[in-house]
């Protein structure tokens, strides 16, 4: 495990233009983990390149010109700006104002060509309730924005699934604002995906948001799966969770979490906590775990963060294999409750079962996948 010292959080370079940012050399701050050579392609624009869309349009689920979508989000780094200035598609959710969604949308995203840009945006109305699930394309390579605007008073859960080719390159730029009094559950679950980095953002434009960010992440072989997070209290009253779980294995494994939280000076009445756990399953692989805060005033409810990479607990295997479960089978059940935790809080049965099935499938616990249809 890697920890650093604290770093100063404040201000971000945000841009639409992609010349604002300097290509990335692999000293900076934020792309000192990153394999370079893998996410390099993202640094300039890719001729051809096509546009993720949605594979089925709905009530709710549409395919639209970019020039149709008027977002105040900005890319925080280069791969970002280059995919918002060239993506000529987007995919937009709406749920309009004062509904409460009983089944889950799920927005089924899919590439053109080897290389595709990418921007998705999701409106959620006031007072509104919705579970979105965003399956994404790992069969060709994709950079682009996720933008999320959860209006005054509603919830949103939300489930992000990278999952399927471990030889693709993802990058993905989450952004979420939260309105007053609402709720925001986002879970990002990664399992395949050859070189993945997501970067989850929340902000609150009106005092009583409460967004709550959880992942989970399983890495074997040589993946690179990297998830870097950050929460900005800038509104009094509100209130941020993070709770990210990895496991790997495999000499050429290398997971990155990176968790910033910024509380202004203004942002009275705060509470937040951020969490990671990694569980290294055999010898080689390498978790980097860095947590930051930053705090601009001590008028606040509570803030924290803990941080921790270690092996198997040998009391829980011994529990196990003293009754008859033999020990491959006994960590692969470890596993499956490390991160039962994580999947707890969705909130919707049928797709937290779909991706313990899934896990259990990476495991070896299982030879069939379930499916949520």
């Amino acid at each position: 495990m890697t920890t650093a010292p604290p770093i100063d959080l404040s201000p971000r370079l945000s841009s639409l233009d992609p010349d604002v940012f300097d290509i990335p050399t692999g000293s900076e701050v934020e792309w000192r983990f990153a394999p370079l050579t893998a996410f390099s392609r993202f640094f300039q624009p890719i001729e051809g390149a096509g546009d993720v869309r949605a594979t089925h349009e709905t009530d709710y689920v549409r395919n639209v010109p970019i020039g149709d979508v008027h977002s105040s989000w900005l890319p925080t780094d280069r791969p970002l700006a280059v995919a918002r200035s060239l993506v000529r598609n987007a995919v937009v959710v709406d749920v309009p104002r004062e509904q409460v969604i009983a089944e889950p949308i799920v927005v089924q995203l899919q590439g053109a060509g080897d290389t595709s840009y990418q921007h998705v945006e999701i409106n959620v109305g006031a007072f509104s309730s919705a579970v979105l699930v965003i399956e994404h394309d790992l069969d060709r390579d994709i950079c682009g924005a996720l933008v999320v605007n959860v209006g005054d008073g509603a919830k949103l859960t939300m489930l992000s699934v990278v999952d399927g080719a471990t030889d693709a390159v993802h990058i993905s730029g989450w952004h979420t604002t939260t309105g007053r009094d609402s709720t925001f559950i986002g879970c990002a679950v990664t399992l395949g995906g050859g070189f993945v980095r997501i970067s989850p953002s929340v902000t609150y434009a009106a005092p009583g948001g409460n967004a709550e960010l959880l992942g989970l992440f399983l890495a074997d072989g040589d993946q690179y799966l990297e998830h870097r997070i950050f929460v900005e209290h800038e509104q009094p009253h509100c209130t941020s969770r993070v709770t990210y779980k990895g496991a790997l294995s495999g000499p050429g494994s290398h997971t990155v979490w990176v968790g910033d939280v910024l509380v202004r000076r203004g942002a009275t009445g705060t509470d937040t906590y951020e969490l990671n756990r990694n569980l290294l399953l055999n010898d080689g692989p390498r978790a980097d775990s860095v947590p930051n805060l930053e705090l601009e005033t001590g008028e606040i409810i509570g803030a924290g963060h803990a941080s921790a990479t270690g092996r198997f607990d040998d009391e829980q295997l011994f529990y196990l294999q003293s009754r008859g479960i033999p020990e491959t089978q006994a960590r692969q059940l470890v596993v499956r409750g490390f991160f039962a935790e994580v999947l707890g809080r969705l909130n919707d049965e049928v797709w937290r079962d779909s991706m313990m099935s899934r896990i259990s499938v990476r495991l070896g616990l299982s030879t069939e996948e379930s499916t949520s249809e």
